[in-house]
């Protein structure tokens, strides 16, 4: 067919099964909180992942944009999630979080919670000290917003679904 563009090509494609992966035998259910950073409203990156993660087979609490720090920790503390996923798309990523992360590993939040973030953490070119400072900080992991940067975080969310975090 000489006149296919890529869209008629993704057009005739086969459908994808419908319903949602399943994750090999072996692989515990995971409760996840996915949230915005207080100054962040954008909501695509959170339905984005959100999906990612109900297509593993895991159950997740979608808290949405614009979370004050004091209120994800609330709802952490009442959640008891097995991970908390924060995304950023503002780039005031790491300051935001940096409120957060002192609210998530204070008094009364959960205890070995994992808690990672990614997207866009700064509005300059400061990524790697901004993640060094989010690690230091009390975060588990902390994704660039390098779209190839997805399978290292599946791989994190399996390691923990499999219990070696």
């Amino acid at each position: 067919m000489g006149n296919e563009t890529p869209l008629t090509r993704l057009l005739a494609r086969p459908s994808a099964p419908s319903g949602p992966a399943q994750e090999p035998p072996g692989l515990k259910q995971l409760n996840v909180v996915v949230s915005g950073t207080e100054s962040d409203a954008h909501t695509w990156n959170l339905v984005f992942l959100q999906l990612l993660l109900e297509e593993s087979g895991h159950r997740v609490h979608n808290l949405g944009p614009c979370v004050p720090a004091t209120l994800l920790a609330q709802e952490c503390a009442r959640l008891r999630p097995d991970l908390l996923v924060l995304g950023t798309v503002n780039g005031h990523g790491t300051e935001d979080a940096l409120t957060a992360i002192e609210q998530l590993r204070g008094p009364g939040a959960p205890v070995g919670m994992p808690v990672v973030i990614g997207g866009k953490l700064s509005t300059s070119d400061r990524g790697r000290r901004d993640a060094e400072r989010l690690l230091s900080a009390g975060f588990d992991a902390v994704y660039s917003d390098d779209p190839a940067v997805i399978g290292e975080f599946t791989s994190f969310v399996r390691a923990l679904a499999v219990g070696r975090p």
